[in-house]
């Protein structure tokens, strides 16, 4: 009988029925070089860092443009309600895109590619004369952003090992609050343009980093280039450790899949379960409100009795963020994805331990389509809430958006208990093997 969808009785489980097997594993990743592979991951996740900074840049230049002296660049709540939330669409956009990008160009392509239209979008928000400019300026950018969302985690976590894979899965998070955070700062003291000025940085060091960074031993196996794909892997790893014994596992898990996802094959639990629960946790976690909170942080806090001016209010709310993801990132290959998905806020949890999952349980043929998937589910949601959000609360108050956000957290919690699997210290290959055959012996 197949078993129940992903429930656990313990965090923990067992997939190799043989201990030696898990002992030969792990004696394998104590022997790993890693310097490669956190230079990789770093060269990657700046353009999280650059998304990070591009989603809040509204938030201390909704205030300004309001102010602004000059009638074309003046802003009213409707207009300003657009660029808050032109962000999110370009972004679905790029999620859109990314479903085509991620198998056609491959991982770390795509991920270069993102630096083309933030670039320009950059230039034209710096450069801005008229509303116009600034709403494409954002929408570019939110196009480079939802790209680097669906392709950053999927790189990452496929050139990642088990000992480390959690918490490289939380340097995309980390990365993006980082970038929100400088963002924050810079915007006590800096004006409006030259933050978009500054915004260019991040991303041509970017480009610059990942020309000399290997591409996903996994993807360049789906593509036939063995030998490629066992350079990188050696490249990652340190030619003097035994990486020919992961390099055979890999290809022993694609050779069992084909190369191309079928319609057919969407009927298969192995491939609809983990996309159905990837795509809702980017859902739930959307729903949750995040986003046009980090949008209109500034007007929010103008619009309560706080001590502080906003600027440093947002600031500190920057910094704790920053503090809560690195002890995500600290603690996620300890107590496990599950456990800090009930007992945290959304930086420890919902924020970074989504984005690792939803790299970690898609199956690999379906997995530049999938992650793709998720980010335009993601950020059209993303795109309602930061639309309506200004209008809702201008028409029954702030207290409303934040009962409902906070009613979406339990069901969250019901979501967490029932669905989501606990996949620290698994290798993608075994992960894929407990979808493919349900095996109980995987949730022990």
């Amino acid at each position: 009988m197949e078993q129940p969808l992903l429930r656990s009785e313990t965090p923990d489980y067992e997939t190799f029925s043989e201990k030696s097997e898990q002992e030969q594993e792990q004696n394998y990743i104590r022997t790993l070089k890693n310097k490669r592979l956190f230079l990789a991951t770093f060269a990657a996740v700046l353009g999280n860092f650059s998304f990070g900074y591009a989603l809040v840049y509204t938030s201390p230049v909704i205030p300004a443009l309001e102010r602004s002296p000059n009638p074309a660049l003046r802003m009213n709540k409707t207009e300003s309600s657009w660029f808050g939330s032109v962000f999110t669409l370009g972004a679905a956009a790029g999620g859109l895109s990314a479903m085509v990008l991620n198998d056609l160009l491959g991982r770390k392509l795509s991920i270069m590619f993102s630096a083309v239209p933030s670039v320009i979008g950059y230039a034209l928000m710096a450069g801005a004369q008229g509303l116009w400019m600034l709403l494409l300026g954002r929408t570019l950018t939110g196009f480079a952003g939802g790209l680097t969302a669906a392709c950053i985690p999927v790189y990452v976590s496929e050139i990642s090992h088990p000992g480390v894979r959690g918490a490289l899965g939380a340097t995309p998070q980390i990365m993006a609050v980082f970038g929100s955070l400088l963002l924050y700062a810079l915007g006590l003291k800096v004006p409006w343009r030259w933050l978009a000025v500054a915004g260019e940085v991040p991303v041509v060091v970017m480009m610059v980093l990942l020309c000399f960074m290997p591409n996903s031993p996994r993807f360049l196996l789906s593509q036939g280039k063995e030998e490629e794909a066992l350079e990188a892997l050696a490249w990652l790893r340190g030619r003097d450790t035994d990486f020919h014994r992961e390099f055979q596992q890999i290809q022993n898990s694609v050779q069992q899949q084909s190369s191309r996802l079928s319609w057919a094959e969407l009927r298969d639990p192995f491939i609809y379960k983990p996309i159905a629960i990837a795509v809702l946790m980017r859902f739930l976690q959307q729903l949750t409100g995040v986003t046009p909170i980090l949008v209109y942080l500034q007007s929010i806090f103008h619009s309560t009795a706080v001590l502080l001016p906003a600027e440093e209010d947002a600031a500190i709310v920057g910094a704790v963020r920053l503090v809560s993801v690195l002890i995500a990132a600290t603690t996620m290959d300890k107590a496990g994805r599950k456990i800090l998905l009930f007992v945290s806020g959304y930086a420890m949890g919902w924020g970074p331990i989504t984005w690792l999952l939803m790299s970690e349980i898609l199956p690999l043929k379906a997995r530049g389509v999938a992650s793709g998937l998720c980010v335009l589910v993601s950020w059209l949601t993303a795109f309602v809430l930061t639309k309506s959000f200004l209008l809702v609360v201008n028409a029954f108050g702030l207290q409303v958006p934040f009962y409902f956000f906070a009613a979406i957290c339990l069901v969250n919690l019901v979501f967490t208990g029932c669905c989501v699997p606990e996949t620290r210290r698994r290798s993608l290959e075994q992960i894929e093997s407990f979808f493919r055959t349900g095996r109980k012996s995987f949730l022990r």
